[in-house]
């Protein structure tokens, strides 16, 4: 995703690296400083322990952040903290002095959420989608029909 404050994204990965230390790893592959748990021992990461609690891996994500929508779509808890949250956090922080300036910040966030969701939704969903069936339409050619 696009990131507006390129420097102070880097400073919270960053920060948020150290926290799960060097190299850490789920179980399940999931590397993702923002997706582990911190102080897990061993390194878990969000989704694999609430499988483990039996509970769901999906959250409902406020699009448009808690304070300017109750609207919410499902998305996986590690990809909710590790991208769309993240995003949120690279939303500029405005003050709002008057009403006025208050509904056009919830009209700006809400399209920076819906940004950001599509832009999720396009790198999770349909880029590798298109990747495979690139594959495939390669492998067709190659033997002039699909292997099975």
């Amino acid at each position: 995703m696009n990131q507006r404050d390129p420097i102070r994204s880097h400073v919270r990965k960053t920060i948020a690296a150290r926290r799960v230390g060097k190299d850490a790893r789920c179980s399940c592959g999931e590397t993702r400083p923002e997706a582990l748990i911190t102080g897990s021992k061993p390194v878990i990461c969000a989704a694999c322990q609430r499988r483990k609690q039996g509970l769901t891996v999906i959250d409902l994500h406020h699009v448009a952040g808690r304070k300017n929508s109750a609207i919410v779509a499902p998305v996986n808890i590690n990809d909710h903290r590790a991208v769309l949250s993240a995003a949120q956090f690279d939303w500029p922080k405005l003050d709002a002095k008057n009403r006025s300036a208050r509904e056009l910040i919830e009209a700006s966030q809400s399209l920076w959420g819906v940004i950001n969701y599509i832009e999720y939704l396009l790198t999770r969903l349909l880029r590798p989608r298109a990747e495979q069936l690139e594959s495939l339409a390669q492998e067709v050619n190659r033997n002039g029909r699909r292997k099975k």
